[in-house]
């Protein structure tokens, strides 16, 4: 280990034999947290790559608990997070329009790690634990279109590493990595990324690891879903080739917003936005889901353009769909806490 740590820390990019043994290593327990430590930054300083990336999530998949999911045409719509923006969780809010839309969503979500709610703490003040076995979220699937898949339980080798995370307190290639370990087999995907530099290699790793098709957005501002601050960033990957468009929310009927008309807060303020939008309360907040939603089901093959999909979004919030869906899982999540041990 100590030994690819120096090459990372000199400039050098690791093959992907070398990224498949150092990300086997980060998983071993015999590993020294100040080695993860040490790999996980000199990585970020020199920047990670798309064989490096796409190594990791194998290492990940490979190493993760498996839900048994029925063959199925599953999207996960997780972004990477690590933007600092601080925005309300606009991928969890638009899982429930998607699901209720007929997508079957495959949502990969943590706590907070360098933002004030990840998905897991907004859920939790919702209604919706984070305590699911693999056989619950199986059945969520299969029942309600939609399981949200608390990436510790099952990736239990995360642990340590989340330690080591949560002290570095910046972006690391976990947060890229994130929504590409999906223990669900994806055929597709939507996802967020705040380097704008990344959108194609991104997209590349999508292929690598078999999704049929995706797509990858760096929003205004550098956010990690696609924003109304101004130009988005996108990369869509279809029939196995790359190509990059941008968009702006104008061209697709949405008002312009500066990136502070969605700010969030913690996982109770969070969740109060949540419902509001999902009740249809007008304004940046619903917006924003709107157009991630719309991405999300032209990822989807649901619709054939973005403009489409913003169209479909808004008639299932409003006819009250999606809220209805959240009130499902909040309704099977309470049918299934588990006792204290």
């Amino acid at each position: 280990m100590k030994q690819l740590i120096t090459n990372v820390q000199q400039g050098q990019d690791l093959t992907a034999e070398e990224m498949t043994l150092a990300a086997t290593q980060l998983f071993d327990e015999r590993t020294p947290l100040e080695d993860i430590e040490a790999f996980l930054i000199a990585l970020s300083q020199k920047g990670e790559t798309a064989t490096e990336l796409a190594a990791l999530a194998q290492v990940m998949q490979g190493q993760a608990l498996s839900l048994n999911e029925t063959t199925q045409n599953y999207l996960d719509n997780c972004g990477t997070g690590g933007d600092g923006i601080g925005s309300f969780n606009i991928s969890t809010t638009a899982a429930f329009v998607l699901a209720a839309g007929d997508v079957y969503v495959a949502k990969h979500g943590n706590r907070k790690i360098s933002s004030l709610a990840g998905s897991a703490d907004t859920l939790e003040e919702l209604g919706i634990h984070a305590d699911f076995t693999t056989a619950e979220l199986k059945e969520l699937l299969e029942n309600e279109r939609l399981a949200f898949i608390f990436a510790p339980k099952v990736h239990p080798k995360l642990k340590r590493i989340g330690q080591v995370r949560q002290k570095i307190g910046k972006p690391t290639i976990f947060n890229l990595v994130g929504p590409l370990a999906n223990p669900v087999v994806l055929t597709t995907q939507f996802t967020g990324i705040n380097r704008p530099d990344f959108v194609t290699d991104y997209a590349q790793v999508m292929h690598l690891l078999g999704r049929e098709r995706g797509v990858v957005v760096c929003g205004a501002g550098g956010l990690d879903e696609a924003s109304l601050a101004g130009e988005n960033r996108l990369a869509i990957l279809e029939h196995g080739q790359v190509r990059e468009v941008t968009i702006t929310p104008e061209a697709l009927g949405l008002e312009e917003q500066p990136l502070s008309a969605i700010k969030g807060g913690n996982g109770k303020e969070n969740a109060q936005i949540v419902c509001d939008v999902l009740q249809n309360k007008q304004g940046a907040y619903l917006d924003t889901v709107l157009l991630n939603a719309g991405i999300a089901f032209f990822a989807y093959g649901s619709v054939s353009t973005i403009e489409e999909g913003i169209h479909k979004a808004r008639k299932i919030i409003a006819s009250g769909a999606a809220f209805e869906k959240l009130q499902a899982v909040v309704a099977y999540s309470k049918e299934h806490v588990k006792e204290p041990a």
